[in-house]
């Protein structure tokens, strides 16, 4: 299988020795988004919810780029630098996804890049085009 590598000016560009995507036949293995707005490359906000938005429409953004749409996720993972914000996320994610859901991971850690609150990765599987 080839590799065709994803990217698009309308989520953050990537900011080490990655790219936003990576697409192996019809499956999207997307890389970690955090709260960056792509046209500055700064922080959405401090407020946790504005950076969990932010994150959506990024991923957004490079799924579009792949051709799919958000709701072609398969797996996501949420990393969380505080998991008292779990019910937060719930509640925003049911904003972007519709069922049948994704599987998910939520993980804690220490920290995440530039300081952001939340990151999420996932995989997406593309309609088949036979």
């Amino acid at each position: 299988m080839n590799k065709i590598i994803i990217s698009t000016d309308n989520a953050p560009s990537a900011i080490g020795t990655y790219n936003q995507a990576v697409k192996v036949g019809t499956a999207v293995y997307l890389s970690g988004q955090i709260p960056l707005v792509p046209s500055t490359m700064e922080m959405v906000s401090d407020d946790f919810a504005e950076q969990t938005h932010q994150v959506f429409k990024n991923l957004i953004a490079v799924c579009e780029a792949a051709g799919g749409e958000l709701q072609d996720m398969v797996k996501v993972n949420i990393f969380l630098t505080d998991l008292s914000n779990f019910a937060v996320v719930n509640e925003i994610m049911s904003q972007y996804f519709r069922t049948p859901y994704p599987a998910r991971a939520a993980i804690g850690v220490k920290e995440l890049p530039k300081g952001s609150q939340v990151e999420i990765d996932g995989i997406m599987e593309l309609p088949s085009t036979n």
